[in-house]
């Protein structure tokens, strides 16, 4: 099938015409409170809500590495919002102090280190996030 100049340049016509629902939400937004204005019912249009603090992604991704009696931790923030962490070691034998590392801010998209020993053998490790 072969379609004719005159037929081509009205089916491009016609889709150039028809009315296109994929906008993005913030330009709806935009034209709904244009209207509303020029319509003076600005009342009825109240801007989209930001997720509560509780429910937007947070922390860090972090991965921890034990060779000995060292500890070596990476962490990665990937998300807007700024992450203090800390390494916390526990060791294994009794007599041996645990310790805990000082807050470090992992700011947007950035990666931290952390690291730590003990005098001999470590037990575990855990990292502990804060907003």
């Amino acid at each position: 099938m072969r379609w004719s100049p005159g037929a081509a340049l009205a089916a491009l016509a016609l889709l150039i015409t028809l009315p296109y629902d994929a906008v993005s939400y913030a330009a709806a937004q935009r034209e709904q409170a244009r209207r509303a204005e020029s319509t003076g019912r600005a009342e009825n249009v109240a801007p989209a809500p930001r997720p509560a603090a509780a429910d937007r992604p947070f922390g860090a991704e972090c991965r921890s590495n034990v060779v000995g009696s060292h500890v070596v931790a990476y962490c990665h923030n990937p998300y807007p919002e700024a992450d203090r962490l800390r390494l916390h070691i526990e060791c294994d034998r009794w007599w041996d102090i645990d310790s805990d590392s000082r807050p470090v801010t992992a700011g947007p998209a950035m990666t931290v280190r952390l690291t730590g020993r003990c005098w001999k053998d470590v037990r575990s490790v855990w990292i502990s996030h804060q907003r």
